[in-house]
């Protein structure tokens, strides 16, 4: 995006038209409508303010008593109703700003995590980075900036309407003078600081994202930093993210700099003008003393409503950056089927049937990018209540073959026959700790069912945790489970999930990987006595004693043998 431009505003609106247009509409119209109200409102009243002040001086300079206390008695009145005015605008407006930010949080989370969005653009979108920072902190920032902006046009329109009226009726001149001043400062500073100002507000973003993005990686990789004494390297690319952080916000303090040279000095002429326009006048008797005072805050009250964007530019400049970044997320989350139709029309895609069995046919997978061929014409099953072991080199496509099953990677062609995702559960290579309870760990990912502390005890005892729950203050006991649990207690931990909720199919990819062999026999040993039907990759010879049939992998062939299973 290279500058406030007309596509800023269209993406803006594709965004925004979302929450005006949905189900909760008319109470976002309606606090709309209140805030609008209470603005009208506080603007009035502003007015009259600004004429009881030049009135104040005017009594003042006049020496009339009695004018002087009673404008101080209406000043005071108006005073009582314009402080909870105020007020009440600002609430609704936050208000308005927080609803609209859950609606549209709700939606893009909705997105992100539906069809398995996450999981595609971290495999296969380089070009949107920091999802979570869209989603925590482009929502709020989006959100919060477009009502500021919206009501401060209002507001502005509302004072140039209300205070142009004060000042035609003190000097037309002014009026005149007024508008072409604006209008001229306007254009120079959005066509001469707009375009630099844009691209390094959406840079600076980028860059900090990208700071704390490395700092969350030194806190989540620390003990495998410490083993590999790799300080000297995770410091240097900290501090060069840094650097970059630091050369963006350099070249922008630069800009900032003309900026606002540029408008504090455009900024100032408002002050002195009106005294300069209207003192001929009262010199010659014409007006009271008052009308400066009066004048000047209808001027200034004027000129900076008109002045809005000149005022606002390095907000509004950091604001559109925002926009950018919220909608080719929002653009990616939101591809339509139609399109990837058309994409399937041109390259092969591999057929998914539900059915109550788990079998490949002639299943031929490729990579994502279709560069690479892994498998070829691959046909097995597994029998109901048995397991098959999928063996091979590294890099053959053991894991691979598992992404196409869950329904993560379709590049290629064949027929992929599973049951339904509620009938099967995977247990991925990498174990994964979910925020919450130890409870939470072990029901996941069906953390709403009903189950009591003492099965869940015996499900322990059955992965050789037994006094798990006892260490850690029982069952609700919330810690960062995969910071104070070893590898091999967190995929002893994720057995028990299988144990517990006993689903017809498993998948396993390296499930044991980080267990001694009395462990891995005993997890076995307990998935076969619940009848589970089930697929396992693994490296181990000694994985064969637990399943009847092995798939063989290498990088041109496989083969499917037949072992005998000990009871």
């Amino acid at each position: 995006m290279g500058r406030l431009n007309g596509q800023v505003f269209r993406q803006f609106w594709t965004i925004a038209k979302t929450y005006w247009f949905s189900e909760e509409k008319w109470q976002a119209r309606g606090l709309l409508l209140g805030v609008v109200l209470f603005l009208l409102a506080y603007t009035g009243l502003s007015v009259v303010l600004n004429s009881k002040r030049g009135v104040l001086i005017s009594a003042l300079s006049a020496k009339d008593e009695s004018r002087f206390w009673e404008t101080v008695v209406i000043f005071i009145g108006v005073l009582v109703l314009y402080a909870p005015l105020l007020a009440g605008y600002r609430y609704l407006r936050d208000r308005l700003s927080l609803q609209w930010r859950r609606w549209l949080t709700n939606r893009f989370l909705d997105n992100y995590f539906g069809d398995r969005a996450y999981y595609k653009l971290s495999t296969s979108n380089g070009e949107i980075d920091n999802p979570d920072q869209r989603i925590a902190e482009d929502i709020r920032s989006f959100t919060q900036e477009s009502l500021s902006f919206l009501l401060v046009l209002v507001e502005s329109v509302l004072a140039v309407i209300a205070f142009s009226g004060v000042l035609w009726g003190i000097s037309r001149p002014l009026v005149l003078f007024l508008s072409l001043y604006a209008i001229v400062g306007t254009l120079v500073t959005t066509v001469v600081f707009g375009k630099p100002l844009v691209r390094l507000n959406f840079e600076q973003l980028k860059k900090e994202a990208d700071l704390r993005f490395s700092l969350v990686r030194v806190r989540e990789n620390a003990e495998a930093i410490a083993f590999y004494h790799g300080e000297e390297q995770e410091v240097q690319q900290v501090k060069y993210r840094f650097l970059e952080v630091f050369d963006n916000v350099k070249r922008l303090l630069l800009w900032e700099l003309n900026l606002n040279v540029l408008t504090n000095a455009y900024e100032f002429i408002p002050f002195i003008l009106p005294a300069l326009v209207v003192a001929p006048a009262i010199f010659a008797g014409e007006l009271e003393v008052g009308k400066v005072s009066e004048a000047q805050g209808a001027f200034i009250r004027v000129f900076f409503s008109l002045n809005v964007v000149v005022a606002r530019f390095q907000a509004l400049t950091t604001f559109g950056a925002g926009i950018n970044r919220l909608y080719t997320f929002a653009e990616f989350l939101e591809q339509t089927a139609p399109v990837e139709a058309s994409d399937a029309t041109q390259k092969p895609i591999i057929e998914t049937l539900t059915a109550d069995r788990l079998a490949l046919e002639h299943l031929t997978l490729q990579t994502p990018n279709y560069q690479r061929t892994l498998v070829e014409d691959l046909s097995v099953a597994v029998l109901p209540g048995q397991g098959l072991l999928v063996m091979g080199s590294s890099g053959c496509g053991k894991s691979s073959l598992l992404r196409a099953i869950a329904g993560l990677w379709n590049s290629g062609s064949g027929t992929i026959v599973r049951p339904d995702a509620d009938q099967i559960l995977f247990l991925p290579q990498r174990p994964y700790m979910v925020l919450g309870t130890l409870r939470d760990q072990i029901l996941y990912p069906n953390t709403n069912i009903e189950v009591d502390d003492q099965h869940l005890k015996q499900i322990l005892e059955q992965v050789n945790l037994a006094d798990l729950d006892e260490r850690f203050g029982g069952f609700d006991a919330q810690r960062d489970w995969a910071d104070v649990l070893s590898l091999g207690e967190q995929q002893r931990l994720t057995f028990a999930r299988l144990l517990l909720q006993k689903p017809k199919y498993a998948i396993l990819d390296e499930a044991t990987s980080a267990l001694d062999t009395p462990n891995e026999a005993g997890l076995y040993q307990n998935l076969q006595a619940i009848g589970t039907t089930f697929l396992s990759v693994g490296h181990r010879s000694t994985l064969t004693e637990y399943h009847q049939s092995v798939l063989e992998l290498s990088p041109t062939t496989w083969q499917v043998k037949a072992v005998a299973v000990s009871q």
